[in-house]
């Protein structure tokens, strides 16, 4: 069963083509707008950021004013179709907010994921217990979040890595993070167990990383990236924000991501390290 592929990246590249399209074309915004009868170049602006759902008969419109060859259009027809897709799997999306959807799209058509989180367990690692916790204290922010929802949602996104075809999935987490701290131990005891579980699974690599003892300074921000089954979608980093998180797919700000995920690699405890303290704690 292939992969199924992730709209906000097929968005993302289907507006980068079009505008790639565009300018070979040496037309404006405004000049291509007029030609189709849009009422203002939002529209266009916003496909070509990766930024709504494009219509399909939009879609086609632009490829008529580019003029694009018969198999170069086909290839984008298909890139477009996923970018617009609700069938299947993406509809029990509905109840998640925006943020999570994103996170969502992206886990389940990737290929590869990478996630550093300095301070509590990545979120497609979490026990219901244990994401609750995090979500009531995210109330303190924002009220308006609707924690069983949010439970609901992330259960949803933990999906992806049971399915038969998962990602490969790397987690790098901070020691702290790991630690009991002020959650009751049965819930913290839970955690563990479940990560434990989890690095067990032949796709799933968890390594900790220890502060200080003379080890390089470790970045304060999470962030998560992703590589895709098709090597022409963008790679794809996200920034983890205390509202609105931030995604980077330019080739500069990626490979920065890599290499300081290469760096953590270099620094974190090795997988079967990390399962023998996580183990050594559990038991003490």
């Amino acid at each position: 069963m292939p992969l199924p592929t992730s709209p906000v990246i097929r968005r993302a590249r289907l507006g980068a083509e079009l505008r790639q399209l565009r300018r070979r074309e040496a037309l404006t915004l405004e000049q291509v707008c007029e030609r189709l009868g849009w009422a203002s170049t939002s529209k266009l602006s916003r496909i070509e950021l990766g930024q709504s759902r494009p219509d399909l008969a939009d879609v086609l419109d632009l490829l008529d004013v580019y003029e694009v060859p018969s198999l170069q259009r086909d290839a984008l027809i298909v890139i477009a179709r996923d970018a617009a897709t609700s069938r299947g799997w993406w509809k029990s999306l509905g109840e998640m907010s925006e943020r999570q959807r994103t996170y969502a799209e992206l886990e389940a058509g990737a290929a590869g994921i990478v996630e550093y989180q300095p301070v509590i367990v990545p979120g497609l690692l979490q026990t219901p217990a244990y994401a609750r916790l995090r979500i009531v204290a995210g109330q303190l922010i924002d009220p308006t979040v609707d924690v069983e929802a949010d439970l609901r949602a992330r259960a949803a996104r933990q999906a992806v890595l049971r399915r038969v075809e998962p990602p490969r999935y790397t987690a790098l987490v901070t020691e702290v993070a790991c630690e009991p701290g002020d959650d009751p131990v049965e819930v913290w005891r839970e955690q563990v167990g479940q990560l434990l579980e989890l690095a067990a699974l032949p796709h799933v690599t968890i390594r900790l990383l220890q502060v200080g003892a003379g080890r390089r300074p470790l970045p304060l921000t999470p962030f998560s990236c992703y590589s895709f089954p098709d090597p022409a979608d963008p790679r794809t980093v996200m920034l983890e924000a205390l509202t609105t998180d931030v995604r980077l797919t330019t080739a500069t700000d990626v490979d920065r991501y890599e290499r300081m995920t290469d760096c953590l690699l270099e620094t974190a405890l090795p997988e079967e390290e990390t399962v023998r303290l996580l183990s050594r704690r559990l038991d003490g």
